[in-house]
């Protein structure tokens, strides 16, 4: 099992923590050489030193993937110098937590570009290279707020909506050029961004808390162990699909008095 992901190639957007960061550390014990991008250089140097003292082959890039000509120059060269893509996570994410009256049309359209439009961009770029390789899994990353509304989070919530119905349609386009795409869709996870949400609304977070049926936000390992068994052979018969990560709220098992 620790080395079943040999000689296979993988790049993580927004990789340098969280779920991304979680995600890409897995993978490399795995045996992938994960290649992680994201904006800031002193958080990617922070993950690569942590993976590579655990033996990962890891590659960094400073980039904002809302960059449509770098983030597909990125993947592009990825392949090249490898010879080879096996897997997409497009994880990296943009949240504007503010109500409408008050969001403005550049949070709107940040987040936006973010999490649906390079998503779109990433995607195209992979399954390219995917499809002349005959083979290749790409994994989205969502949001419950896609798919259960959330007060003050439209654009976040609009965008990662649109980026599960972009992935079903993507998941139709490359199935039979052995291209599967899946979406993982989180809760509630322990990140540097929860803690940032919970600063600003104390008391939603709270309530986003008591709200899950397992009474806890879930671990960035927890959903990295979904993102990579949804990538790998093991998932091999299964593409299409938006899978809830969140404790069992999205199945609405209880809804607290």
């Amino acid at each position: 099992m620790a080395h079943d992901l040999a000689g296979t190639v993988a790049i993580v957007t927004g990789g340098s923590d969280g779920i991304g960061r979680a995600t890409a550390a897995l993978l490399a014990r795995r045996g992938a050489t994960v290649v992680i991008c994201a904006r800031r250089p002193e958080v990617l140097g922070e993950a690569k030193t942590a993976i590579e003292g655990e033996g990962g082959k890891i590659e960094t890039f400073e980039l904002d993937v809302s960059n449509e000509t770098a983030f597909a120059g990125l993947i592009a060269d990825v392949a090249a110098r490898h010879g080879r893509l096996d897997f997409l996570v497009n994880n990296a994410m943009s949240v504007h937590y503010a109500p409408i009256s008050k969001l403005t049309t550049e949070h709107w359209r940040k987040d936006f570009a973010v999490n649906a439009e390079a998503v779109f961009v990433g995607t195209k770029a992979a399954m390219k290279i995917m499809a002349k390789q005959g083979k290749g899994s790409i994994v989205n990353v969502a949001s419950t707020t896609a798919i259960r509304a959330t007060a003050n989070m439209s654009s976040y919530s609009a965008s990662k909506a649109a980026l599960i119905q972009f992935s079903a349609v993507a998941a139709m386009e490359g199935a039979r050029s052995g291209i599967r795409v899946n979406v993982i869709v989180p809760g509630q996870v322990q990140t540097a961004a929860t803690a940032d949400f919970a600063t600003k609304a104390p008391d939603s977070a709270a309530r986003t808390t008591e709200a899950i049926p397992m009474g806890r936000g879930g671990e960035p390992g927890e959903l990295a162990e979904a993102i990579v068994f949804m990538l790998s052979d093991a998932a091999s018969y299964i593409t299409g699909v938006a899978l809830p990560v969140d404790g069992g709220k999205a199945a609405q098992l209880y809804i607290p008095s």
